[in-house]
């Protein structure tokens, strides 16, 4: 098949979708893995959350609107804390983060992960024990580092040399000694999208194992005796189902962990394997759950710490989508619905590309359901889209929806917990959504929803 004119996204002309997809015996049904936990259809037929029709929720808040339901939140982070009792868990705050988060994962003993002085800031803000704070990033600023050390995050995981040497520089003017991971870049190919890929050799993460450079960076820091290394950090990639990345870089990592051992006589006490672990978006996908990553992280650390002499180190792990992920929907409102020529049926919703760049940046695949009502209508593939000025403002690409789906009508669309609201822009000056925490049959607001007033306050000219 030639290319498309519009982009890759629409190269699949034509109504049947995508292999795998089949016509559903129910179109109303819920497929339980991609929805949060509290998620079900009402007596009316409309979704609930936690007891509370979306319905209700779109007349207060509005569409579109993220929906969180706090409870699942919570019992994912009591799950990975029971499957890793002797690790420290950090919750990855790039996947979605804000004040209201930042207490939820504290409250459950939780650690937080955090790669930017915007991520940092909202941490502390929120009240977040800067102990328990770890700081990411491949281009740490100097105002950054000196707000890290200031507030006395627990560790700085160093990027490059170029970091090494700024914040030796900014510990010793501080009389500090601040605690460090190395990130090693492992040359792991994680079975995921080439942009969500990070332990390959050619990118910007890390110090490279294979050229020796997280080696020198090891060496360099214990020889200097500024910083506190505690160990070395490895970070595979995201939306990772198999585990055997996490074998080969485990091995590679404590292969460095035992040269440095032999060189220097410093047996590292720490070891991060990072996160990126999957989560259902549909049916053809199938994450495993927290214990069974326990399990198989720790045979892999277990068995690879006996081989090399190594005595095993106190892990880390930094799970943020397979938390948030399947904890929040996005709530739509349908404007059009639009048959082309025979070819495909459009269903275009108030947000799109804005609210969620997943789609078009990673060709990533979504569903979706009808939200505010059941149907009788027989199950018609559909294309949900959003209002923005692109060919490729797609929020799930193939999805069936009842043939009766009309304006008016509500569209949840589930797994948009991560990385959608982080990533959400505000193109064709388009207001960002709120997000609605709900519990136990109340809701309330934690990020309001931007007004065309926020934006032109940006404007000063």
């Amino acid at each position: 098949m030639r290319a498309h004119e519009a982009g890759a996204l629409h190269g699949e002309i034509g109504s049947r979708g995508p292999a795998w997809l089949r016509t559903p015996a129910d179109v109303n049904a819920l497929v339980p893995q991609l929805w949060p936990r509290n998620v079900a259809r009402g007596p009316g037929g409309a979704l609930t959350v936690a007891g509370l029709d979306v319905r209700d929720l779109a007349a207060e808040y509005g569409t579109p609107a993220y929906v969180l339901d706090e409870a699942d939140l919570r019992e994912r982070c009591r799950e990975f804390r029971a499957a890793f009792p002797d690790a420290d868990v950090y919750y990855a705050g790039k996947a979605f983060l804000c004040r209201a988060v930042v207490r939820m994962i504290a409250e459950e003993g939780m650690f937080l992960d955090v790669c930017t002085g915007g991520e940092l800031a909202t941490a502390l803000s929120a009240g977040m024990e800067p102990a328990r704070i770890g700081f990411h990033g491949n281009n740490k600023s100097v105002a950054e580092l000196t707000r890290a050390l200031d507030a006395g995050v627990g560790r700085i995981i160093v990027d490059s040399f170029t970091e090494i040497d700024r914040l030796s520089a900014l510990a010793r003017e501080r009389g500090v000694r601040p605690k460090v991971l190395v990130r090693v870049t492992v040359g792991v190919e994680a079975h995921t999208h080439e942009f969500i890929a990070t332990a390959h050799e050619d990118q910007k993460f890390g110090f490279s194992l294979a050229g020796g450079a997280a080696a020198a960076a090891a060496f360099k820091i214990l020889d200097e005796d500024v910083l506190e290394l505690r160990g070395l950090h490895s970070h595979i990639g995201s939306q990772i189902f198999d585990a055997g990345g996490f074998e080969v870089s485990a091995r590679r990592v404590l292969a460095l962990q035992s040269q440095i051992r032999d060189a220097r006589g410093v047996e590292l006490p720490e070891l991060d394997l990072g996160g990126g672990f999957g989560i259902a978006y549909t049916t053809q996908d199938d994450p495993a759950s927290p214990h069974d990553l326990a399990k198989r992280l720790r045979k892999i650390v277990d068995g690879e710490c006996a081989a090399e002499n190594l005595a095993v180190p106190h892990l880390s792990i930094e799970p943020g989508r397979a938390i948030v992920g399947p904890a929040v929907f996005t709530l739509y409102g349908v404007g059009t619905v639009k048959d082309v020529d025979g070819l495909r049926t459009y269903v275009s919703v108030d947000g799109g590309m804005s609210d969620n760049i997943r789609t078009a940046l990673y060709d990533a695949s979504y569903s979706a359901t009808l939200a505010n009502r059941t149907s009788a209508a027989q199950p018609m593939l559909a294309r949900v889209v959003g209002k923005h000025c692109e060919s490729g403002d797609i929020v799930v690409k193939d999805e069936f929806l009842p043939a009766d789906v009309q304006p008016g009508d509500l569209v949840a669309v589930p797994g948009t917990g991560a990385y959608c609201r982080s990533m959400a822009s505000n193109y064709n000056h388009v207001p960002r959504p709120p997000v609605v925490a709900v519990r136990e049959g109340r809701a309330r607001l934690i990020v309001r929803r931007e007004t065309e007033d926020d934006l032109l306050a940006l404007d000063v000219g």
